[in-house]
């Protein structure tokens, strides 16, 4: 399993960053990333902490990626932030895209994908035009395995389909029962509407060719 958006206690999360990446060892991960949500206020006190969290890869066969979840700020700040988290050392970024369970700012998706960033989490009733961006921009669509967020999974994923924009498997996690297995996170692909060959990009060909480049 890689899964390259999870929250711990630095944000929304229930556990510190050791636990979160010990239970992904033991539910056989091979790569996680640490996105907690920021915004101006908490950014750099949030990659200054989790970025040591690295060091556990001397104690487990886990790849560990310093990020962060660019959480409901206004689309017109969130350049200045994305470039922030790069000079900072974020490897991975994440926005939090529109979903449709919170009062995301509208424009949110749009913003996103012209950006340096990863991930476009969740995003929601996303548009033909934006995933048509973020596909030129080599930025991947998330299908998440997150109650509520997930109720539009099988939108992103017939939009991605058409476009032919990378998507990916992420679980959005904030507590210990949030983390899955390779199994689960197939399933969840396949939910989505995927075949066997598009859950497969999804949650392997995908995130090992994104992590390859960090």
């Amino acid at each position: 399993m890689i899964d390259l958006h999870t929250h711990s206690s630095f944000s929304d999360g229930e556990l510190i960053p050791s636990e979160l990446v010990r239970r992904a060892v033991v539910l056989g991960y091979t790569a996680i990333a640490i996105t907690d949500h920021v915004d101006y206020t908490n950014i750099e006190h949030i990659l200054s902490c989790v970025g040591n969290v690295k060091s556990l890869e001397d104690d487990y066969n886990i790849r560990i990626f310093s990020g962060v979840e660019i959480t409901h700020v206004p689309p017109a700040k969130m350049p200045g932030l994305v470039k922030m988290a790069r000079k900072l050392g974020a490897e991975v970024i994440v926005v939090h895209g529109e979903t449709s369970v919170e009062p995301v700012p509208q424009g949110t998706n749009h913003a996103a994908v012209s950006l340096d960033i990863d991930i476009l989490a969740h995003p929601g009733f996303i548009t033909l035009e934006d995933a048509r961006t973020a596909k030129e921009n080599g930025i991947c669509l998330e299908i998440t395995s997150r109650n509520g967020h997930n109720r539009t999974n099988g939108h992103v994923a017939r939009i991605a389909q058409e476009i032919g924009a990378d998507l990916i498997v992420d679980t959005d996690s904030h507590s210990p029962y949030d983390l899955i297995n390779d199994e689960t996170a197939f399933k969840i692909a396949m939910g989505a509407g995927l075949d066997d060959k598009g859950a497969k990009k999804a949650t392997a060909t995908n995130p090992l060719k994104l992590i390859k480049n960090l």
